[in-house]
């Protein structure tokens, strides 16, 4: 499977804002965009006026980078957003919050998204008791997300637990730390995706110009 290997704080540098790529270390003045507050590269600190064109492409590249999806399955869910009824925007976030590796990362498994991700492709995650290992699976409204018993000793796993305080709390989603359990409530509520920002009015307008 393809996938970005290569240094995360550079993406949150150049988008110029926290992505929350690298967990805990986001939270710490070890954070690169704390340190180096500018795009990276030999002109990184110089004037750059950006196109409208170019507003709309950098929104969709944050966006993509934040949930760690590349360009041809983002403009599918896109297209899948499209589809149905209510704002395009909105549905398409909805679709990517529904991804398993990021449902795992929101119940607090992962102290980021790649985390997540690794937990999921390994075996270590069940769905509803079954174990499920596609990253991309999207969960319904009412799934369980739960550790492998075999697996609840895994060091990062209670070290993000421990740490789930400093994200921001959602309503759709609800964790057992005790159990090492979760359930997606349902779609995410717009006004608690705020961090970081993601302006997907910009996103819509990128794909359907």
């Amino acid at each position: 499977m393809a996938r970005y290997i290569g240094p995360v704080c550079k993406l949150c540098r150049r988008e110029g804002m926290k992505l929350f790529l690298k967990g805990d270390r986001c939270y710490t003045d070890k954070c690169s965009v704390t340190r180096r507050p500018y795009p990276p590269g030999q002109h990184g600190q110089g004037r750059i006026k950006l196109t409208e064109y170019a507003v709309r492409l950098r929104e969709k590249q944050k966006a993509r980078r934040i949930y760690g999806v590349l360009e041809k399955q983002f403009r599918k869910y896109y297209f899948d957003a499209t589809r149905r009824k209510g704002r395009t925007g909105e549905q398409m976030l909805g679709i990517i919050e529904s991804r398993l590796d990021n449902v795992v990362h929101r119940v607090g498994f992962g102290a980021s998204r790649n985390e997540a991700r690794q937990l999921v492709k390994h075996q270590h995650i069940l769905v509803n008791g079954k174990r499920v290992d596609i990253p991309s699976y999207l969960v319904k409204a009412g799934d369980k997300i739960e550790v492998r018993e075999q697996s609840r000793g895994l060091k990062f796993v209670a070290a993000s637990l421990a740490q789930i305080e400093r994200r921001a709390q959602l309503s759709w989603i609800e964790t057992d730390k005790a159990n090492f359990a979760g359930t997606f409530k349902g779609l995410p509520v717009r006004e608690e995706l705020n961090e970081p920002p993601i302006r997907e009015q910009y996103i819509v307008e990128y794909y359907s110009r």
